[in-house]
């Protein structure tokens, strides 16, 4: 289980025009499964980005585990191990197979091919995707898109799930599913989740509620 602290942070975009974080203080537990509510412009994603390492804040304090993330390094290799991203737009590699965009985060540790394949498949299998595992992104419906996106976040067994409206672009059943899996394995495997999402019902199902609005946390 891994601790994210954030001290002060404060995110700037278009050259310090736009400010879209303004100083956000949490602290999330690790194992914690948390949802991010806020109306849409209110810093969720960049909160998002920034806590996955994608982004990096432009002042004030990221750790995880009490180490500041710049003491992460190759900062690509950490985010690899310890984090996976579900986005509202799977962002799944058009001219590669399901299969393959599974196995892809595993190659950043070399791991050998058969055990890549046999646990890209496995993820497949869990999210109900065998029969398409062969597939490319724009051959399968937007629902097998995300249910494949979620495989790939979880294919090296991250601390940390961090997830961007991941409802967004299914169906009402699909997202239940969607949202329902990734809770029980953050559950099963001790992993923690943050999860932005509109939906009250969802965050209802989530231990902790994190109210952003304008850029700071309200609760």
């Amino acid at each position: 289980m891994m601790e994210i602290e954030l001290n002060d942070v404060v995110k700037y975009y278009d050259g310090a025009l736009v400010k879209a974080l303004n100083g956000v203080s949490l602290t999330v537990r690790g194992g914690e499964i948390i949802s991010l509510l806020g109306p849409s412009g209110s810093g969720k994603s960049t909160l998002l980005n920034v806590m996955s390492t994608m982004d990096g804040q432009s002042s004030g304090r990221v750790s995880f585990d009490g180490r500041s993330v710049s003491r992460y390094r190759p900062l690509d290799r950490f985010r690899a191990r310890h984090i996976g991203f579900v986005f509202q737009f799977h962002h799944l590699i058009p001219h590669l197979t399901l299969l393959e965009n599974v196995e892809l985060p595993m190659m950043v540790f070399e791991k050998v091919g058969k055990l890549r394949r046999d646990k890209a498949r496995d993820l497949l299998a869990n999210m109900g995707l065998s029969a398409k595992q062969n597939a490319l992104p724009n051959r399968i419906s937007g629902g097998e898109r995300q249910r494949g996106a979620i495989a790939r976040a979880l294919a090296n067994n991250p601390d940390i799930i961090l997830a961007d409206e991941p409802t967004g672009n299914v169906d009402t059943e699909t997202g239940q599913m969607v949202v329902s899996y990734i809770i029980n394995y953050c559950r099963e495997y001790k992993a923690t989740l943050i999860m932005a999402t509109h939906n009250q019902e969802i965050a209802d199902m989530t231990d902790r509620r994190i109210l952003i609005r304008n850029g700071l946390v309200e609760s």
